[in-house]
């Protein structure tokens, strides 16, 4: 199993890299032997990668990181670099190297303070690997300050860092980053190709991999997620009974409380085990005794991983309300679809009763006012509008159609 085994859909992605990994194995042996730098090389010390949701942004950029620290002994005998099985490529994919850093948004910006001491580590040379590898998952989120920080790395590298920057789109990143990247655009995997990898990495039934791959319309996390988490599965069967739901004024409330509560449960789920390791390192870190007090002069540092850590579950919850929100702007597509007589694919076949009662009961033009009401609220979320008042003005627009 290679490091592009789980790139679904991503064969030309995956050459090019290929052939850039290739080439940076090449910089490394001229630099260790002071013999000049090969011409033409695919590698360079930027990379932006973009592409819609579920692409496999991410997992690209790791992939690419991991084939960087590739250590197989094959190497020496012409293999391809990333072989998914020797020490660099393993530490590498499950975030443990010691020369690949991971920067994501805590909060809804990745701020100048959480950027620091990740730009000084891309200007050493890398401990034990082969490069010093910086990742920066949500490059869109970059502030100001953190945006600057990050030109800066990126216009004067060190001789053997690589930075990977992953954004929604090109129009995302700051012209002057972008310009200074070479650029790498995924493409949605098809539904058929993320259901045959879920067969055959992930074991699933074959009527259930394609029921999720269909259902989230090739996003990868997502139809992983869906087909292997029954908690999932029952949290979008509840998002797809909310049209059913708001045919009155309190409907629309109480749909909207519970769609706002179930999003704040998640987040305190995935908080709860992640925070309290958090803290518990960060005190045996600083010297405090099992269940004593902390040491004088530490209080500072706890209270910016407090903070840290409330910016991250405010995230958590606003990623969870806006599955939500895809899941139901996919479920209006179907309706559109239908009431057009479209032959593209309906995405909630399993909830093909409801899409047509109200492809019947309602007009294209309504249907198409409810999807702008739910692109409404994600625009709301992301300029921190309340959650609750959001998905409330929300659900009393899609009553009123």
């Amino acid at each position: 199993m290679t490091v592009w085994d789980d790139l679904v859909g991503q064969e030309k992605v995956s050459a090019q890299l290929t052939a850039a990994a290739r080439d940076a194995d090449a910089l490394v042996t001229a630099a260790a032997t002071d013999a000049p730098p090969p011409e033409a090389s695919k590698m360079t010390h930027a990379w932006l990668f973009t592409g819609p949701p579920g692409s496999g942004r991410t997992q690209t950029a790791r992939a690419f990181a991991a084939a960087l620290q590739c250590v197989s002994p094959d190497r020496a005998l012409g293999g391809a670099p990333g072989c998914g099985f020797c020490d660099g490529c393993h530490t590498a994919l499950v975030g443990t190297h010691a020369d690949v850093t991971t920067v994501a948004a805590v909060g809804t910006q990745i701020l100048a303070d959480d950027m620091r001491d990740t730009v000084r580590k891309s200007f050493t040379s890398p401990a034990n690997g082969r490069w010093q590898v910086i990742l920066v998952e949500d490059a869109e989120r970059l502030n100001e300050k953190s945006a600057n920080a990050v030109l800066k790395a990126v216009e004067e590298p060190a001789p053997r860092t690589v930075w990977l920057l992953c954004a929604p789109s090109i129009e995302d990143v700051l012209p002057t980053i972008r310009s200074r990247c070479r650029h790498l655009n995924l493409r949605t995997p098809a539904v058929d190709a993320v259901a045959d990898m879920l067969v055959r990495r992930e074991g699933i039934e074959p009527a259930v991999a394609a029921a999720a791959a269909r259902a989230t319309q090739g996003h990868v996390d997502r139809a992983r997620r869906l087909a292997t988490d029954p908690a999932a599965r029952e949290r979008r069967a509840a998002v797809l009974k909310l049209p059913l739901r708001i045919e009155d004024i309190g409907g629309c409330l109480r749909a909207a409380q519970e769609l706002v509560d179930a999003a704040a449960e998640d987040a305190k789920q995935l908080a709860e085990e992640r925070d309290g390791k958090e803290t518990e390192e960060l005190k045996a870190a600083l010297g405090a005794a099992q269940g004593g007090r902390l040491p004088r002069g530490t209080a500072g540092v706890m209270k910016d991983l407090e903070d840290k850590q409330k910016r991250r579950r405010t995230r958590t919850q606003r990623d969870s309300l806006d599955l939500a929100l895809t899941d139901l702007t996919a479920f209006y597509r179907d309706v559109l679809a239908l009431q057009l007589g479209s032959r593209v694919a309906i995405a909630n076949a399993d909830a093909e009763e409801t899409l047509d009662r109200l492809a019947r009961d309602g007009s294209p033009e309504s249907t198409l006012r409810r999807i702008e009401a739910i692109a409404a609220c994600r625009d709301a979320l992301d300029r921190n509008v309340a959650p609750l008042l959001a998905v409330e003005a929300m659900t009393m627009a899609l009553r009123a159609g």
